[in-house]
């Protein structure tokens, strides 16, 4: 069993410039199709098929096909969405995108990522469309300094380089958050949305280690040296049972 993933890229022109969108010809099909036509909205929709690949050809799936079954089955009912539903939330429309993809791709969809910018995107398993998967990036800005106090001062410059500087140096850093949560029937809202993580993040970690010296301010990293790899297990700590009690 494999795995072939396709992002298939488009945007939801304003009702109006839609048919002139689509009716050109499609000459950047890699940055978006259909193109922007007026005021639009740019979305990648990240389809994963599982399958096993032909004996003969090695084909598992031409990604044509992919791209066809994306544009000709859910963009429009992402449109229907923005038109008629302009407020619901993406997860609610995530199986429904799913559904109307398995048959043209011989129900070999094992997952949608919906990008709906840069940094956010949710994500649906069709073994489980009763939850959804929210993504979100975050930015702060730190110092460290990268010492261990079991390692002499020639052992410490040798491990951590520039980053043992004494008086410690600064990073901005990107955060990304992935939280599993249940959605309701497609006529309710999420249980829980990019607000709720956003709110959470903020007040759980943001507020807390932005525009601090980790070793010196944070308590978390008084005896544990503040590497990328601590940082994301002391973010992860904090994070996972804040989001369960949202």
């Amino acid at each position: 069993m494999i795995e072939l993933a396709r992002t298939v890229r488009f945007c939801i022109n304003p009702a109006g410039r839609r048919d002139d969108a689509r009716s050109r010809t499609p000459r950047n099909t890699f940055a978006a199709w259909p193109s922007m036509a007026g005021l639009g909205t740019y979305y990648e929709l990240a389809v994963t098929c599982q399958g096993e690949p032909d004996a003969m050809t090695g084909y598992m799936m031409n990604i044509t096909a992919i791209d066809a079954a994306v544009r000709e089955t859910a963009i429009s009912r992402i449109e229907r969405a923005v038109d008629e539903q302009p407020d619901v939330e993406p997860a609610i429309i995530l199986p429904e995108i799913i559904e109307a993809l398995q048959p043209a791709l011989r129900h070999s969809v094992a997952r949608v990522q919906w990008r709906l910018t840069p940094f956010y995107s949710v994500t649906m398993e069709s073994s489980d469309m009763s939850h959804v998967l929210l993504r979100q990036q975050f930015e702060f800005a730190a110092a460290h300094r990268l010492h261990c106090p079991e390692l002499s001062d020639d052992a410490n410059r040798e491990t951590f380089g520039k980053c043992n500087n004494p008086n410690g140096h600064g990073h901005n850093y990107r955060l990304e958050v992935a939280a599993r949560a249940p959605i309701g029937p497609a006529e309710s809202t999420a249980a829980f949305t990019l607000h709720d993580l956003e709110a959470v993040v903020g007040a759980t970690v943001i507020d807390r280690f932005d525009h601090t010296h980790l070793n010196l301010d944070c308590p978390e990293f008084r005896n544990l040296v503040p590497t990328v790899e601590n940082m994301a297990r002391v973010f992860y700590g904090l994070l996972a049972p804040a989001i369960d009690r949202a």
